[in-house]
């Protein structure tokens, strides 16, 4: 019988996912499931974009160029320079979401064997991506107790060998909601600069942050054009998940050049879904003013909330829309699968994403769960209700 590849059997299955089985057993019972578990936000869809796709004129579904619509890339170019980065057409691939683009930046900077420092805890897919590209994770932890800062650059330093060709950052990050200081930025420029590595940066979070914090990119750092790579994506910016549009953006023209034989490889992004992004570019700031605040209110409810359970200790984000909490359980996965399996509260129950997928070094994070506050106000107070609940009746079985 044929066998399937080591690498196949090496790449990991998303620990945000695996629980859809038990959650839709318990929904089949009737039981209501509070999905604190995934990234999809409940805000609407910028109309501007679904009316492009509801009025398009498209006779024929092309190909679009390999890099994506010309129109679209100098729009994004036009945003990016009001949001005060320098990036010009040439520098921007379009992508078949954020994933390809660092499946792209992966393929063009790294060999098979060769590592990629990553501070964790990062996106479980970062593992994934890394895995297909024949590529190593080298983690670097950092802490709940610190609000999951950059961690000592010290500890970058000792990790850097032959071997390493890039750090990877998530800014705001993916899960902790941590957003890096123009000062922790301008530590990891020197040190990618100082052993020639690339920076890679997953951006796709940019506008949401909620106390006055500016976000600092890696393309504005003086110096660094050569070994800057950014990640960004429609997804999360104008609750367009499913779109799938991304995009990688560098002043490096030698990795642009490599990224786009892969793009050329794949023959291009999709139509429709490049025509809804390119129109929501002219989301009136309204809508994000809007949103920001929806968001800031949720943090500041989820955190008031999650605080007032013994024993729960949680990292106030300052970005993105997901904290860490850690739980007073020995093993969150088996916690996670319990409430959807086994608990519910007036058939009622919550799922929430184990840490521990987004670790890349074992036996850590194991007491720890990632929430999304994608949930309004009232279902995040009525969630944690629930958690506190289920919490007192795990303990005692």
């Amino acid at each position: 019988m044929p066998k399937v590849s080591n690498k196949g059997k090496q790449m990991p299955e998303s620990p945000i996912r695996k629980l859809v089985p038990y959650s839709e057993t318990a929904k089949k019972k009737g039981h209501k499931v509070y999905h604190l578990n995934i990234g999809q936000p409940d805000i609407k869809t910028p109309e501007v974009a679904l009316a492009a796709i509801k009025n398009n004129t498209v006779k024929v579904l092309e190909y679009s160029h390999s890099a994506g619509f010309e129109s679209y890339r100098t729009k994004l170019s036009n945003y990016y320079k009001n949001h005060g980065l320098p990036i010009e057409l040439s520098d921007i691939i379009i992508t078949t979401g954020g994933s390809e683009a660092l499946l792209f930046a992966m393929g063009s900077t790294m060999d098979q064997g060769d590592e990629i420092i990553i501070p964790e805890p990062f996106y479980a897919n970062y593992n994934g991506f890394s895995t297909a590209s024949g590529v190593n994770v080298v983690p670097v932890i950092s802490s709940i107790d610190t609000g999951f800062a950059l961690p000592p650059i010290a500890d970058f330093e000792k990790l850097i060998t032959p071997k390493t060709k890039a750090i990877l950052i998530c800014n705001p990050g993916n899960p902790t909601g941590y957003l890096y200081s123009k000062e922790e930025i301008q530590q990891l420029a020197d040190i990618v600069k100082k052993h020639d590595l690339f920076l890679i940066a997953d951006e796709v979070y940019r506008e949401f942050t909620y106390d006055g914090d500016q976000h600092y990119s890696v393309m504005n750092v003086p110096g660094l054009e050569e070994h800057a790579i950014m990640i960004d994506s429609v997804s999360k910016r104008y609750s367009m998940c499913g779109a799938r549009i991304g995009c990688i953006v560098s002043k490096n023209k030698e990795v642009m050049a490599a990224a786009m034989k892969f793009a050329q490889a794949r023959l291009s992004p999709p139509t429709f879904a490049q025509i809804a992004s390119e129109a929501a570019l002219d989301t009136p700031k309204s809508y994000f003013d809007e949103v920001i605040t929806e968001y800031r209110d949720r943090r500041d409810t989820l955190v008031a909330e999650l605080e007032k359970i013994d024993g729960v200790k949680v990292a106030k984000p300052k970005g993105a829309f997901y904290c860490i909490a850690q739980l007073p359980v020995d093993n969150a996965d088996d916690f996670a699968q319990w409430l959807l399996e086994s608990y519910h509260l007036n058939n009622e129950t919550v799922m929430v994403a184990p840490a521990a997928g987004f670790y890349s070094t074992p036996g850590v994070g194991l007491n720890e769960v990632r929430i999304a506050y994608v949930l309004k106000k009232e279902d995040l107070i009525r969630s944690v209700q629930i958690l506190k609940e289920a919490l007192t009746a795990y303990n005692k079985k």
